[in-house]
Order: structure tokens, then C-alpha cells, then sequence
């Protein structure tokens, strides 16, 4: 059997980072523990959710459930140091790849200048082969990247705020094509710790016996090791 290719540590001489993700828990089923690091780095991470998770637990009405959703996500976020957290109004599990949600995305970094900007694997599937990703998570980080390089360019929604080109790379957290990754060995539990924070979503999920600490030190753990680390979180870099 051959040994996985070892993994590239992240650049981390940037001040601020801009999260931008289709749900609720889509930073905290794999993203958070690095974010907790970067906060305690004294680093900024803003947070922008295009939606409010509104149709992610099947026993909760819509409008019953978005507000728990991001009442779960503001304690979230709040556990790895994260202050600003923003949601954009999306449609949850119907968003649309194309111009206006590149446009709602531009606006985003032009108002928040990031350096770095986070979105989630947007590959079409999770491990390569069969574990399928699915349709938000693929157009919202398709139209972020897209996004950056619109909110660079003077003559591209003109009328929606100043051009930002201070972006130096965007980070897709999990993405089986990933060569990139961040020691998260000593803020994992912090990790773990946020995404317990989102007890309605799972409860929601009917999955008994999960255990927010193995899932994720089952990914982490297997990425630490492609480090170098006791635990990393992984990420496809793209340079902009």
C-alpha cells in the first residue's frame, strides 16, 4: 500500500480571514479547531452564512428552525473566538450557482477586506470517489472563488462597494484533493466543542450514537499524520 503524499503547512502570516459557507456546522464538521487557532493567534475570522440551515432538521418547521440554527451557530462561532457572524438570506438546500450570488458573495469582501478567505470543499465528492457532496456546498464555493476575483475588479458590480484585491488565496476546508493542511493539535477540543454547540441540528439528524469528538478526530487524526502533527485540518489552496 503506498503512504499518503504529506501535506504543505498553511501560510499564517495574514491578520484576517473571511468564512463564507452555505449552512450552519459547515465550518464545524472539520474547520473550527483551525479557527480557533488563528483566533488565538490574534488574527480576525468573520463569519458569512448564506443561509440560516432552515431546512436542515426534519422535524422543525422552517421558520421555527432557522433562527435555533443561527442562535447555534453565533455560540458556535463564539467558541473559537470568532465575533462577527453574518447570514445573507439564501434559500438553504435550493442555492443557485450564478451572477447574483456572485454579486451577494463580492459584497462581502469588498465590506470585510479580507486576506484569506475560507469556503468548504466544493468538489463533487468527499473522499474522491463515492462519498457525494451536494449541491449548496458545490455553488457556494465555486461562486466564492469566482467571488474574490469579481470583488477585484473595478468594472464588476461597479455599484457594489469599492474593489477589494487585497485577497491573497482561498482555502476549501476538506476537499479530497487537498495538499495543504494546519496543526490543530492544541485547539482541537475547542473544535470539538463548537460543534457540539449545534445540539439541535444533531439531535435533528437521528444519529444515536455520534460522537462529535471520534468524527472528528477521525479526520483529524488521519491529517495530522500527513503533517506531521497529533491532529491538522485539511484545505485545497487556490491563489488568486
Amino acid at each position: 500500500m503506498t503512504a499518503p503524499e504529506p501535506l504543505e503547512p498553511l501560510i499564517e502570516d495574514w491578520t484576517k480571514a473571511l468564512a463564507v459557507v452555505a449552512h450552519p456546522d459547515d465550518l464545524e464538521f472539520g474547520a473550527a479547531a483551525a479557527i480557533a487557532r488563528w483566533t488565538a493567534q490574534g488574527k480576525e475570522v468573520v463569519y458569512c452564512l448564506l443561509t440560516s440551515g432552515e431546512a436542515g432538521i426534519d422535524g422543525i418547521a422552517p421558520a421555527e428552525c432557522g433562527p435555533l440554527r443561527e442562535a447555534e451557530q453565533i455560540e458556535s462561532a463564539r467558541i473559537v473566538g470568532v465575533d462577527t457572524v453574518e447570514f445573507l438570506g439564501q434559500p438553504d438546500g435550493t442555492i443557485e450557482y450564478g451572477v447574483p450570488l456572485r454579486r451577494l458573495i463580492a459584497q462581502a469582501v469588498r465590506r470585510h477586506q479580507p486576506e484569506i478567505v475560507i469556503t468548504n470543499n466544493f468538489r463533487e465528492t468527499w473522499d474522491g470517489d463515492v462519498m457525494l457532496n451536494m449541491a449548496d456546498h458545490i455553488n457556494t464555493g465555486r461562486a466564492t472563488l469566482d467571488a474574490v476575483r469579481d470583488a477585484a475588479n473595478r468594472w464588476i458590480f461597479p455599484d457594489d462597494g469599492e474593489r477589494w484585491n487585497g485577497v491573497r488565496q482561498v482555502w476549501a476546508g476538506g476537499s479530497p484533493t487537498g495538499k495543504h493542511a494546519v496543526d490543530t493539535t492544541d485547539t482541537f477540543e475547542l473544535g470539538v466543542d463548537s460543534l457540539k454547540a449545534h445540539k439541535a441540528y444533531i439531535d435533528g439528524l437521528n444519529w444515536p450514537h455520534f460522537d462529535p469528538a471520534e468524527f472528528l478526530e477521525g479526520i483529524s487524526r488521519g491529517t495530522g499524520t500527513r503533517l506531521g502533527t497529533t491532529y491538522a485540518a485539511p484545505f485545497e489552496v487556490f491563489t488568486v
